[in-house]
Parts: C-alpha cells; structure tokens; sequence
C-alpha cells in the first residue's frame, strides 16, 4: 500500500445502496469509515440500488438475460410508482429475454448476477486507467463482484482484496453440480490469487483454509457488525401484550415452524396466557413451510403479519430506519438461523440490528459456537434450532420477567460496529501489503 493520505480503492459490489439488503448494507455502510481512514472508494455496482450522491458511483447491467432481467425488475421498481405500469413493462421485457433466458440457464445454470461481471470487467478496466486505484476491493454477496475483481487484478496487475459474506461451499449443497463446480472454482481462486481475503465467522474460514491450505495467513474472519442508525434508541415501554417480533425473510430452511412448535406446546401448558403473547411478522413474503405451521398453529390470534416496510416518501424515513424502530419497540426479538449444513458457517447479518437495540434476543442457533457465544455474552438467549421443550423454557423464562417488567434495555452497546470491522479491514490490508509482495 502507498503512503498517499488518500488513496482510491475500486469496490465492486453488484448489490449497493439497496434499502433493507443485508448484503447491500455489509459494504454500503462501510463507505464513511473508509473515507475516514483516507480511503477513496470508487464504487462500481448494478443498478439495483440507488446512486449515491458523496462518492463517485458507477451502475451498470449484466450482460446476460438472466441478470439482466433480474436487475432490471429492481431498476424499474425504484422509478416506476404505478404497479400496472409496472407489470405491464415487466411482462413485456420479460417475453422479449425469454428466449435468450431459456438458453443460458441451459447453457450456463450458475449464478444469477454472474454476466455481471463481464460489464463490470469492462467498465472497471476504463475506471483503472483513467483513475488509476491502488486496490480493487470485490465483496459479496453476488459471485460475479469476485470474478471481475480477479479478471481486473490479473489484467491490470493491481492488489486484490475479497470480503465473502456467506460460505461459497458447505456440507450438504444441494445444488445443481455446475452451480457447485463454479462455486468451488471461484473459491480456489480468492484463495491463490487474492492478497487479502475475509469471511464473517471463524468456521467458514477455519473450512475454506482446510480445502485450500495454500490460503495461509491471507485468510481472515471479521465480523461485519452494523451502524447504529442516524436516530436513537426509545426507552423501553411495558404495553398490553408481550410482543415477540421476528424481521426478515423467512425460507423453507429458515421458518418458523419449530418455533411455533415451541409456542404451542407452552400456551397449551399455559392457556391462560393466550391473550397476553403476540408474535408480530415483519418482512414480506412468508415462506411455504412457515404458512403451513401458521395455518396449524391453533391460536390465530397469538400471530399477526406486517407488510414489509419500505422508505415513507412522506417523512423521508427509510424502510431500514422504519424496521430499526420497530425492533426497537418489542418486547424480545426473534431470530431464527435455520436447520441446514450452512448455518455452522453463517451469522444472519439481522443478529447486528437486533444488537444495537439492547432488546432481549431469543434466537434458535443450529451448530455455531461463534453465534451462541456472541449472544450469551450479551444476555441474550440463545436455543438449539431444533429443539422444542428448550424454547418451552425460554418462553416461560421470557414471560416471567415480562410479568416482573424486567425487560427493560440491557445497557449493553454492541461491540459488534461497522466502524470496528472497517478499521480491523484497513489495518490488516495495510499491514499485510507492507510485508508482503503482491500475490499472484
């Protein structure tokens, strides 16, 4: 690394400045720090999120139909307000792609965004010369940040950092086996040529290092943390009923129907505390496992859905902030991790908002020390994902200090900041390139 005080770093991110996008929010909340520390960012993304105004920003579209498609459903969406509209502009881009679709996803069945990296090669080689960066910085989230990140370092012979948010290769993958060769390939890849890499929890490092030794000290963990968000937090008010929220997607490896499970069992046990329990759903779509255990669920009462919050274009209140108040404002948050291989490598980046707030967390870990660990330290509640008679008993712990009106904020701060992985990024970079020749 040079000594300039301000340096520029090319940052590829196919998802950037998306509202509400754990993977958009992982690097988009970094910028301010980088700038702080006196790096430049130039930021070169899809066009899924919205342009920032401080920094020089680029946007570009895939080359294939498949992304293409992909991005422009969300590129429409932000511009267009008339649902109709919209429809109508969908069906017909879509009709016009079908073809080309139909043949990639025949001819090449990897990754959704992985044509973007083709656009963003081309576009990033013209930012190079014209701008000259001292690092090219892939993070994702999108696979395709990391294959253009190693085509422009191999080409333009510039340090290359990569951040990969979830594991590309687990036990127990399911699929498709091109999909998995590509995954497995691009991984070998970070791990040879970049000059610094980082994954968010030990095991997916401690996992990627054992198939690919040659890694060494390169390789990194850093917990990604979250900003505190530009509002502060409400004290905590005791209400009607003990609201337990749950924010986020839900899937059919990451439902609710253990939880529900364990919420019945203990309201069957305790019926006179029907009236008193709700469990309120933020977030969308609700996935088909979860509805089916909704729909059994014999008190439908207990349940209540919330569409997802976007920004307010009255207030000018972002849907992430509107969420953050939200959280705020529950009596325990529920954070579910999932029943799959995946989650022994993976922390759901949600754990980092739920944090700030200083609310109890009830949370259902599936084999993953590092996150059980990170929640006992704070107070926080952690339970095996798959075990009911263990959520019985947090529920009955959770109830009783409700009637006490012991919920009141931990006073805990989360050590777990943005600030604080961006400074650990920058000093470990620094410090590796001024030991170290650039990998090749």
């Amino acid at each position: 690394m040079n000594n300039r005080s301000t340096q520029a770093w090319l940052v590829l991110s196919h998802g950037f400045n998306m509202d509400g996008r754990a993977a958009s929010q992982t690097i988009t909340d970094k910028i301010p720090h980088l700038l702080n520390l006196g790096v430049e960012p130039i930021v070169l993304s899809a066009v899924t999120g919205k342009k920032d105004k401080v920094i020089e920003h680029h946007q570009i579209l895939p080359a294939g139909p498949v992304g293409l498609r992909f991005d422009l459903r969300h590129y429409l969406k932000l511009r267009i307000s008339s649902r109709f509209l919209y429809r109508i502009a969908m069906t017909v881009i879509s009709l016009l792609l079908l073809p080309f679709i139909l043949i990639e996803k025949l001819l090449i069945p990897v990754e959704t965004h992985w044509s973007w990296a083709i656009t963003a090669y081309f576009a990033g080689s013209k930012i190079i010369r014209t701008r000259k960066p001292a690092v090219i910085f892939s993070t994702g989230g999108a696979y395709s940040a990391h294959l253009a990140g190693y085509w422009l370092a191999k080409k333009h012979g510039l340090r290359w950092i990569a951040e990969v948010h979830d594991p590309m290769i687990f036990e127990g993958q399911t699929n498709k086996k091109i999909r998995i060769r590509f995954s497995a390939w691009l991984e070998g890849i970070i791990c040879k040529h970049a000059d610094v890499a980082w994954w968010f929890t030990a095991e997916a490092l401690a996992r990627a290092k054992a198939r690919h030794p040659e890694l060494g000290d390169r390789g990194h963990f850093i917990i990604p943390g979250a900003n505190a968000p530009s509002f502060s937090r409400s004290p905590y008010e005791y209400g009607e009923h003990l609201v337990i929220g749950h924010f986020g997607s839900l899937a059919d490896t990451r439902n609710l129907e253990i939880f529900l499970r364990g919420m019945q069992k203990y309201l069957e046990k305790h019926p006179q505390h029907v009236q008193q329990f709700r469990l309120h759903l933020y977030g969308g779509a609700i996935d088909s496992v979860s509805a089916k255990a909704i729909q059994r669920f014999p008190f439908p009462e207990v349940v209540e859905q919330f569409p997802r919050l976007e920004a307010d274009p009255q207030t000018g209140e972002s849907g992430r902030d509107r969420v953050l108040k939200r959280m705020n404002a529950a009596d325990c948050l529920l954070l579910l991790h999932g029943t799959v291989p995946f989650c022994e490598e993976y922390i759901p980046s949600k754990l980092f908002e739920y944090l700030w707030t200083q609310r109890p967390v009830l949370a259902l870990v599936w084999h993953n020390e590092q996150m059980e660990k990170m929640l006992l330290d704070l107070g926080h509640w952690s339970v095996k994902a798959d075990d009911v008679d263990q959520i019985v008993t947090t529920l009955e712990k959770l109830h009783e200090r409700w009637v006490q009106k012991d919920l009141a904020d931990s006073g805990l701060p989360s050590p777990y900041t943005t600030e604080a992985s961006t400074r650990q990024i920058f000093d470990i970079v620094k410090n590796s390139f001024a030991r170290a020749p650039m990998n090749s």
